[in-house]
């Protein structure tokens, strides 16, 4: 029997009980330990709890007040429920047996009258951090810092039009990275939340982009400096609260990079709800940073299609989160990344149970699509017409093309020798019944 904890007293550790199950508390999909491709299961998925939702959200929207009432959140002092939280934060942790958990500096540790006060308040969080870390097994994935939340931050921080702001956000930045490295942190996020503009008539957009080109390049300086050797990722988001986005989706954070020479620096943290907002979807999004090399990690959510803002729902989509799969393990794997529950429960979802079924429904979700994803794959039908459909250029003409060694002029020679092309069927239809068949098999 697992040990009673304080807040979440009520709960032993989630198990896998298989799919009959009907215990709200067990897994159904997901058995860390099963081994699919040499690999265990929790080592493919690398699961992490996010802090922000899971335990700084208070069930707020735009139109109602707080609906959460959490029993660690009644401390009257802030550094003594900042403690309160993590206590139970690490609890959470063991129950669902989740490998990491990811923070914003401002989630952990409150903010301070000046920028010294609010360092030594992180300074106390993090010392207690290290203390659970020393007896648990879960360990911190990424870190980030808050640069959005703050008044300050209103104009965006690296794209600030005030020189102070930049330099404010720089020493909280140099500050965060400092904590990532403490807590032995494999991944550090830069989330640009007001890293974008409301109006053109008041936006240098030429030198925003430039500073946060350089704001970035002086990060990687700093990581090198002080050796803190994570894998540096950037999460895309089209819009909210700014209206553009200087990392409005994968393609658009790519062609930055490149611009700015930083791919050799940076790779890509995918948010399904950040893909859909930009109107893609989440697949497509993980494709185009897998493509280019750059999927690194993956905040794991998803949107209500019928509302155009971040919902942050807790993954239950197994035909999104199927295509998702497909991508990773194409990828080989997320590397030094995981699948972090960028989600909160919904306002009416109260209760610290409900924190529970939540992950354990994200969880499940993620194992079942990584089992049906890695048969489709070994399959290979999907791949198999992929490779048929786009036969024409390994042989012949096509093959002549990709080689470089065509032009316009040689091309439209073969053209009007060849007459019109025959059409054929992309089949479209039949591929989805090919990936409804694993998915219900």
């Amino acid at each position: 029997m697992a040990q009673k904890t304080k807040y979440l007293s009520n709960i032993k550790k989630i198990k896998f009980e298989g799919k009959k199950s009907k215990n709200a508390f067990g897994f159904k999909f997901y058995d860390p330990n099963e081994k699919i491709n040499g690999k265990k299961m929790k080592d493919h998925l690398r699961f992490s709890v996010a802090y922000w939702h899971t335990f700084r959200g208070e069930g707020s929207d735009p139109f109602g007040d707080t609906t959460v009432d959490r029993p660690w959140e009644r401390f009257a002092d802030e550094i003594d429920k900042a403690k309160a939280r993590m206590d139970a934060a690490f609890e959470l942790f063991e129950v669902l047996g989740v490998p990491y958990f990811c923070f914003h500096d401002r989630d952990v540790a409150p903010e301070g009258e000046t920028l010294k006060e609010t360092n030594k308040n992180l300074d106390i969080i993090v010392e207690h951090i290290k203390q659970h870390l020393k007896t648990s097994d879960t360990k911190v994935l990424w870190v980030t810092a808050n640069l959005f939340s703050n008044p300050r931050y209103m104009h965006g921080a690296a794209t600030s039009p005030d020189a102070n702001v930049f330099a404010y956000g720089a020493a909280q930045v140099k500050k965060a990275l400092e904590v990532a490295k403490e807590l032995k942190a494999e991944d550090y996020v830069f989330w640009g939340g007001r890293e974008g503009y409301e109006t053109l008539l008041n936006t240098n957009m030429k030198m925003e982009l430039d500073n946060l080109a350089r704001f970035l390049h002086m990060a990687c300086d700093y990581a090198k400096k002080i050796k803190f050797d994570g894998q540096f990722l950037i999460e895309p988001k089209p819009h909210e609260p700014t209206k553009h986005q200087y990392d409005f989706d994968s393609a658009t954070v790519i062609g930055f990079l490149k611009s700015y020479d930083l791919t050799d620096k940076f790779k890509l943290n995918i948010e399904a709800n950040h893909a859909t907002l930009a109107r893609h979807t989440f697949h497509h999004d993980l494709r185009v940073a897998r493509i280019n090399g750059l999927l690194g990690s993956i905040d794991a959510n998803q949107g209500d299609l019928l509302l155009g803002w971040d919902t942050d729902q807790f993954p239950s989509n197994i035909y999104w989160t199927t295509l998702a799969m497909y991508e990773v393990i194409k990828n080989g794997g997320l590397g030094k990344g995981g699948l972090n529950f960028d989600a909160k429960v919904r306002r009416g979802s109260f209760e610290v149970d409900d924190l529970v079924y939540a992950h354990i429904s994200g969880m499940d979700s993620f194992a079942k699509a990584y089992k049906v994803a890695n048969s489709l794959i070994k399959g290979g039908e999907i791949e198999k017409f992929k490779k048929e459909r786009y036969a024409s250029y390994s042989r012949g003409i096509g093959k002549s093309i990709v080689s470089g060694k065509e032009k316009f002029e040689s091309l439209e020679k073969y053209a009007l020798s060849k007459g019109e092309p025959a059409k054929k069927s992309g089949r479209q239809e039949l591929l989805e019944s090919i990936l409804n068949r694993y998915l219900f098999e």
